[in-house]
């Protein structure tokens, strides 16, 4: 059951009226009202995603930045669901949708927690949010290609119509959170060059493979909103592209929303691409093409004055003050149709209790069973109940990597595998091995492990307010510290900005012990602040300066005793450090005499391996062998971890291999080697319980996978190529070790023949599919059907492409029939000039568990289409 709250809203004077729901449409009008009586310097810090209130209308702050890419952004946990491009290896648009609506619930939940507290700078908490990233995931060497639906458009473009859908609710016009599909376009790595990269593509790559999964999201689902991307696109900066924000965006799909520019992108349009002479230039370049809200980075630090560079271009001639009122106009009138501003009838809002409720946590742990996908079986799956488990591997018991990136600094209660298979089975039939120092180390220490000064659990936090001195004879200022708060928190966390006496400039200082729960080695580092541990008589600093936004945390190898307490102190300024947090790892100094040991009683060994959204993701300083800058440079799994599942195998038990990552990984050892294998992505709050489920048999794995797993990156164009030849299965002529859709099951299916109807009248063609799948075995499962044509040869055409699927849950022995109808525009594919129609000729037509010639159960027909139909963009 969710309980809905009422929130009131003093409204603007110019707004009165009838508490009876108002037209939508009514929006726009009343939207232009708002901005008619707004000063030019009130309208241009407007334009900013952290919008100022005007207290003279009733117009309260509005911070436009909040994040929900796989949960939502906001204080205390919120639930975590799998990350993306996990969520797309279910091949459920449905369980997309529930998971949207959810989010959507949470977001909502958030903003109304908020509401009041008028602080422009934070980020969360409003009725939009920048989600789905849509972005094709053309290469696994791409960080942030996890948060994406994989590499095919016809997949990523209907997840993204399910998403904009949960997310926006049933009434598109009148929008319970705001949707905004990312990165408009052809954004997809690598990070070391987005903001400055020229990416040229054909019109052909453009039409078949860039821009189908947002005309989804915005014709066919009608989000509200779309981001702009930092890179070039033919020329012109994505934030200030005629051809795609005029021509395709409003023109040809006819987008009244708003568009919101990526973090700094404007600011790239003249410092990085050289495209505009100054700041004012690049800001009316961007607002010219129909950018209507510009997300800055500055103004999470409080930087006044970011409006000026619009001023500046008012006066220069390059705008005129219409152009700055169209922007205000959607945006003001978005804010109306999701409920933030009065006008459009009384708005009712969840309460708290429906962030990370009960429903929730049930939805992300079916959402984690639905996204792992069982890739090798040799039998030993699953496990029988009387299994002895050894557990081994840098992240058998590792928490942190289940959350993936763009997450919730909290989020839901999360078991490790190791946690999760010791409640699956018998504790005493599960053991866990520790690995070695490794460069996945690093889980946040539980707020069990830490004792304030007065003995209670938690931590001790002063806060004072910097203000500026005299300076010193150097030149540089000084600051008085004054203290204004403190209290006790349940770990490194500051409140600052919940005591009204906060300033501009604050400081927190946390004091206590940390407390090991059991003897051993153990690697610690603390993020977003500075200071130094007592260990053993010995103080050691553990940073001498804050680390800023995706930045590695520094380890230290220490010897902590099981109750011993370490004495702490910390301290973080307010700014853009990354959020404070202490971070540690138990590890072994002989991890193969360890591993030995560990297994000799055991039945079967279970190798949680891996990556971290740690090490693969935006824009990240990190550069150790296999990772740049939040890119891989290669598809092996880090060298330490290859020769330790080499160990695990000379132990002559049957090896289990987890991976954990958000992109394809060279398994071709494992796929050799290991008696099953279990790709689990970064699965969520709910992962641990979803993989124990699947191992132990009380989960039936129907997984796909939405990624081409190669065996090198030495197979592919090189990453700054955006052509698509020689990528993904529609393009790559090569052998992978496991191909797109790939993925088995507990259970055996078999289909019957196609019955294939071309419905070709002249206006319009059709084609409509029928078959049935019957479950051969004798275990309850899903079946994930997939349809795939192979088109007739044509220049720059594609292999073959998906362009239908259907995730299906059959009982022992049943049978069921089912069906497809295939429109024009699913029947189409785009010619060498960009032109997408209908071809006649011949074509074949699959459908099954996977793509045809891969091993999948498949059965085929052949159809003729007679006619050229030419399909508008």
């Amino acid at each position: 059951m969710k309980i809905l709250l009422t929130v009131g809203l003093a409204g603007c004077l110019s707004l009165a009226g009838p508490a009876v729901a108002a037209p939508p449409a009514d929006a726009e009008a009343q939207a232009r009202r708002i901005v008619s009586q707004l000063t030019l310097d009130e309208k241009t810090e407007q334009l900013l995603n952290g919008a100022p209130a005007i207290p003279r209308l009733n117009i309260p702050a509005y911070n436009w930045w909040t994040e929900s890419l796989h949960g939502a952004f906001g204080p205390g946990a919120t639930t975590n669901f799998p990350q993306p491009v996990g969520l797309a290896a279910s091949f459920n648009d449905h369980l997309m949708q529930d998971v949207a609506a959810s989010i959507s619930t949470e977001v909502r939940a958030v903003y109304a927690l908020g509401r009041g507290k008028d602080n422009p700078n934070r980020i969360g908490g409003s009725l939009d949010t920048w989600s789905p990233n849509i972005n094709i995931f053309r290469d696994p060497r791409w960080g942030r290609g996890q948060e994406t639906y994989g590499e095919d458009p016809f997949l990523t473009g209907t997840l993204a119509k399910a998403f904009v859908r949960g997310m926006q609710g049933p009434d598109a016009e009148r929008p319970q959170v705001i949707a905004s599909p990312k990165h408009f376009a052809v954004h997809s790595g690598p990070e070391s060059t987005r903001h400055s990269v020229d990416v040229w593509v054909s019109a052909q790559d453009l039409e078949d493979t860039y821009l189908p999964a947002f005309r989804a999201a915005i014709v066919d689902a009608q989000a509200g909103s779309l981001m702009c991307a930092y890179n070039r696109v033919n020329g012109e900066p994505a934030c200030a592209s005629q051809s795609l924000l005029v021509k395709t965006l409003r023109q040809d799909w006819k987008f009244s929303g708003y568009v919101v520019s990526d973090c700094d992108a404007v600011i790239d349009i003249s410092a990085h691409h050289k495209y505009a002479v100054d700041a004012a230039a690049g800001a009316a370049a961007a607002l010219k093409a129909g950018m209507d809200n510009e997300c800055n980075v500055a103004t999470l630090s409080h930087t006044p004055g970011l409006g000026e560079r619009y001023k500046q271009a008012l006066q220069r001639g390059y705008l005129r003050e219409a152009d700055i009122d169209n922007a205000l106009v959607r945006l003001f009138s978005a804010r109306l149709r999701n409920g933030d501003l009065p006008g459009l009838g009384e708005r009712s809002f969840p309460a708290a209790e429906t962030i990370n409720s009960a429903e929730h946590r049930a939805l992300a742990l079916r959402a984690a069973v639905e996204s792992l996908v069982l890739l090798k079986n040799d039998g030993v799956l699953p496990l029988p109940a009387t299994a002895r488990i050894a557990v081994v591997g840098p992240l058998a018991d590792a928490r942190r990597v289940m959350r993936g990136n763009y997450s919730s600094g909290q989020t839901g209660p999360t078991q490790t595998v190791f946690e999760a298979l010791s409640r699956q089975f018998a504790a005493a039939q599960v053991k866990l091995v520790p690995f070695g120092p490794s460069i996945t180390d690093g889980d946040p220490v539980p707020a069990s492990a830490f004792v304030a000064p007065d003995g209670s659990t938690g931590l001790h936090a002063s806060y004072f307010n910097l203000e500026a001195g005299s300076p010193t004879a150097a030149g540089k200022r000084r600051f008085q510290a004054k203290a204004f708060a403190s209290h006790g928190v349940a770990q490194l966390e500051s409140r600052a900005r919940d005591f009204s006496e906060a300033g501009a400039v604050t400081r927190v200082v946390w004091t206590g012990f940390l407390v090991a729960p059991e003897s051993g080695s153990y690697r610690i580092g603390v993020a977003g602040i500075k200071g130094q541990v007592r260990v053993g008589g010995r103080e050691l600093i553990l940073a001498k300066r804050a680390t800023q936004w995706a930045e590695p945390v520094a380890l230290t190898q220490v010897e902590l005793k099981q109750g011993e307490r370490v004495a702490l102190h910390f301290e973080a300024e307010s700014g853009g450090g990354a959020p404070p947090g202490m971070v540690w790892k138990r590890v072994s100094r002989q991890p193969l005499a360890e591993l030995r040991a560990g297994a000799a009683k055991a039945d079967v060994v279970v190798a949680v391996v891996g990556l971290t959204s740690d090490l693969e993701g935006e824009e990240m300083p990190v550069k150790i062998d296999g990772f740049q800058g939040g890119d891989r440079t290669k598809l092996d799994l880090p060298a330490d971890q290859r020769a330790y599942l080499q160990a695990a195998a000379r132990l002559g038990k049957p090896l289990v291999v987890v991976n954990l990552s958000g992109s394809a990984i060279d398994l071709s050892w494992a796929k050799v080697n290991a008696a099953a294998i279990l790709q689990a992505w970064y699965p969520g709050e709910g992962g641990g319980r979803a993989i124990a489920q699947v191992l132990g048999g009380a989960a039936n794995p129907a997984g796909r996978l939405p990624v081409s797993f190669y065996r090198s990156a030495a197979d592919l164009p090189p990453f700054d190529d955006y052509r698509m030849a020689g990528r993904t299965y529609r393009f790559f002529g090569g052998e992978v070790v496991y191909p797109f859709g790939h993925g088995l099951s507990y259970s055996s299916f078999r289909y019957e023949p196609p019955k294939v109807e071309v419905q070709e009248d002249g206006l319009q063609t059709r084609l409509l599919v029928r078959t049935a799948v019957t479950n051969t075995s004798a275990c309850d499962g899903d079946e994930v059907v997939q349809l795939y044509l192979l088109p007739p040869r044509f220049e720059g055409g594609p292999r073959l492409a998906l362009r239908g699927f259907q995730r299906l849950h059959l009982k022992a022995g049943e049978r069921r029939e089912l069906s497809y109808s295939l429109d024009a525009r699913d029947l189409s594919f785009v010619d060498r000039d960009g032109v997408r129609q209908l071809m006649p000729g011949s074509y074949r037509l699959s459908v099954g568990g996977g793509q045809p010639d891969t091993g999948a159960p498949v059965v085929s027909a052949e159809f003729s289409l007679k006619q050229r139909t030419l399909l508008p963009r």
